[in-house]
């Protein structure tokens, strides 16, 4: 607040309605641009701050009760107090993330790091840097030392999301990180010793990646220890009256209004359609339905706005 009333009470009432700070007429430019400056840094850590407490507290589940979806539950009740290194595969949108998540937060590692790494979304040439870390002057922009991915996880779960678009000399490093739980920061000789726990998914047939060259064999054996395949929507459409469920109490918390049903027409439809973009694409049809269809969403709603 700036005011040309400077006292002392003023101020402090200020202050205790919630102003950031409290600037005396003329104000001084510097201060003022450092106030604005100061401000926005905060309201950028309370943002980041909300956001990863939003993330800690999020518990992770796959909802359905397919035989698809019961054998997983299953396989990751088993596998997640150990320290086994899965490989999820399943097409996009299907909630590989999500049972990544799910293992690590059933594991004795929840109390540790969960690090995503996209591997499709890293250029090639710097997969290696982002996981691995790199030293002052390894390369041009590297100005200073800098830890991985890997140094990130210690103690953790790292989750190497579309593994199967690696580059072979990253994967070579992947590797070793498997074979000896250590690593080497790009630049240097010097190992560091990591102690994480390894899931990876792809949407991508890595046999047949293996065939053309395009993956390693010997890291698709050290990482599939455990594989569990995520099955496409059309493979469990007997799960979508409770996704739809889910999805519509989800979507309506986060946009502060009621929950609405949908009738059973409705669900039948929804039940019949083709999902190529998984539960992934329902979601974005649910949310869609929520806000144009009426009170109750209808087989008209579906027809008028879900159709394909």
């Amino acid at each position: 607040m700036i005011s040309g009333h400077g006292d002392l009470d003023t101020a402090v009432n200020t202050m205790r309605l919630g102003a950031f700070d409290y600037i005396s007429k003329p104000p001084d430019l510097n201060r003022l641009l450092n106030t604005v400056r100061i401000a926005l840094d905060r309201k950028e850590l309370v943002v980041e701050n909300k956001m990863l407490k939003k993330k800690v507290s999020k518990n992770y589940e796959m909802i359905g009760e397919s035989d698809g979806v019961e054998r997983i539950k299953d396989m990751i009740d088993k596998v997640a107090p150990t320290d086994a290194r899965v490989l999820i595969t399943g097409p996009n949108g299907t909630g590989k993330e999500l049972v990544a998540h799910w293992l690590h937060q059933k594991s004795e590692r929840s109390k540790g790091p969960m690090i995503e790494v996209n591997c499709a979304a890293i250029p090639s040439e710097l997969i290696e840097s982002e996981l691995f870390g790199h030293v002052k002057g390894a390369f041009t922009s590297a100005a200073k030392d800098r830890a991985g991915k890997f140094e990130a996880a210690n103690g953790g779960t790292i989750f190497l999301d579309e593994i199967g678009d690696m580059s072979l000399s990253a994967q070579a490093k992947v590797l070793r990180a498997l074979q000896e739980s250590r690593i080497q920061r790009v630049g240097s000789d010097k190992d560091i010793k990591v102690n994480v726990r390894v899931i990876a998914a792809t949407n991508k047939n890595l046999k047949k990646e293996i065939e053309e060259g395009n993956f390693r064999e010997d890291l698709y054996h050290r990482l599939a220890v455990i594989l569990i395949e995520v099955p496409s929507l059309n493979d469990r459409r007997v799960d979508i009256p409770l996704l739809i469920n889910y999805f519509s109490e989800k979507i309506s918390n986060e946009h502060g209004t009621a929950k609405k049903s949908f009738a059973d027409k409705a669900i039948k439809l929804l039940q019949n359609y083709d999902w190529t973009g998984n539960i992934r694409e329902l979601r974005n049809v649910v949310e869609r339905l929520i806000i144009l269809g009426g009170t109750e969403v209808s087989e008209s709603d579906v027809k008028a706005f879900a159709s394909k």
